[in-house]
């Protein structure tokens, strides 16, 4: 069974997609995600221009030699253009190989460890009142667990507050990046929200109590010692992690909160390789895996990198926005229910629009996900629906402190 066509379709319903398909030469097609918010047409154009002409031919059964040849036999090897476009041929790949046997992923990965997988929401809120509301909001419909974001007094607009308008003019449920050229500009400062972020917890545990599991994201906008002060400050709310608390290009700034506070810590969405990750793991510096299939090269290096995790006492927390398409969190979904040392799954849920594109089997009954029982991903592109949704250039925002200076998104 060889790979006879290689095609690239990039839409955009409520925001921009890449997916690559391929077609064996029996008809038998595959789908992969290469979705890169903010550089969608880098990764086509890659895609295209580089990729495809190698797989034609190819025999569509060899996974694991795929992925080598395409990683390994490049001289530029890395980062996330190169990652995501091998990641939506390892994809597509599995797809194909699951349809060809009749089955889901999941069984080809060792069968199901669990029933279903637990998935957090995203509340947020503006003012008390709104983010109890939003909380309120998520647990009715059926989340058991529920990242909690916050406005801050003192900055305009903040990361993952729906309720705000961002300096996009968007709000954050489908596409923060904004349409147009340059990237708009958002504000940032530290110190406020190092004062404001604890007393936030402490009202949400005082009204929704000790068990329901809150996560809360600071997005790599900390320096290493003001995220410990952040992790040691919220202990007493015992958060079921703190995510990107410092730039996750500087492992050893983790160390330094380590030593500082107990609160379980994630990170790792922009990592796109196992060396990005084996530091943090080996000395056990996070608690939580929260690599992508999307950027991280596919379903084959990510059920390695967890397995190593595993070695290590580290669990899944995969991450689950809405720019990584349908086809992209199915991936995901199949791993996290074959695999033992699952956590928790993000989950923030497409658009209408983008379910009309993307024809799914997955459900989600009682806070839990499942990818379902369609063989392969269980995810169709509806190609007509696509091509009602042309691409449109959008940059995610970038983030100055008050006096000008650029500071990290």
């Amino acid at each position: 069974m060889n790979i006879a066509s290689a095609e690239v379709c990039v839409t955009s319903p409520s925001r921009n997609f890449v997916t690559l398909k391929l077609t064996t030469d029996d008809g038998i097609t595959g789908l992969g995600d290469a979705t890169l918010n903010g550089r969608e047409q880098a990764v086509a154009a890659y895609l295209r221009e580089h990729v495809a002409s190698l797989l034609v031919g190819q025999d569509a059964h060899r996974i694991e030699d795929t992925w080598q040849y395409l990683y390994r036999g490049a001289y530029w090897r890395g980062g996330p253009v190169t990652m995501a476009a091998i990641a939506a041929v390892d994809m597509a790949l599995w797809d194909i190989k699951g349809k060809a046997a009749g089955l889901p992923l999941y069984q080809l990965l060792g069968g199901a460890s669990r029933s279903g997988l637990l998935a957090y929401g995203h509340a947020s809120g503006g003012s008390p009142q709104s983010l109890s509301e939003s909380i309120h909001a998520h647990i009715e419909r059926g989340y058991r667990a529920v990242r909690v974001q916050t406005a801050v007094p003192g900055i305009r607009a903040l990361y993952g507050v729906a309720e705000q308008r961002q300096a996009t003019g968007e709000r954050y449920d489908y596409e923060p990046a904004g349409r147009g050229v340059p990237p708009p500009e958002e504000d940032w400062d530290s110190a406020a929200y190092l004062r404001h972020v604890p007393s936030v917890f402490e009202r949400v545990r005082e009204e929704f109590g000790a068990e329901l599991p809150l996560l809360h994201d600071v997005h790599h906008r900390l320096t290493p010692i003001e995220a410990a002060k952040l992790a040691q400050r919220l202990e007493p709310y015992d958060l079921f992690w703190l995510e990107d608390c410092t730039p996750a290009e500087n492992p050893q700034g983790l160390r330094i909160v380590r030593q500082h506070s107990t609160t379980p810590l994630a990170i790792g969405e922009v990592f796109n390789t196992v060396w990005d990750f084996q530091q943090l793991i080996t000395e056990q510096l996070i608690d939580y895996i929260r690599a992508s299939a999307t950027h991280f090269g596919g379903v084959t290096p990510l059920r390695k990198l967890i397995d190593f995790a595993a070695l290590h006492q580290i669990r899944s927390g995969f991450h689950g926005p809405t720019d990584v398409s349908p086809v992209g969190f199915a991936a995901q979904l199949h791993v996290g229910l074959a695999i033992h040392n699952f956590g928790i799954q993000e989950y923030m849920e497409h658009s209408e629009a983008t379910n009309s594109v993307f024809r799914q089997s997955m459900t989600f009954r009682d806070g839990m996900l499942h990818p379902g029982e369609t063989p392969g991903l269980g995810v169709e592109l509806d190609e007509k629906a696509a091509a009602a949704f042309p691409y449109q250039p959008a940059y995610l925002p970038v983030s100055r402190l008050k006096d000008g200076t650029m500071h990290d998104w």
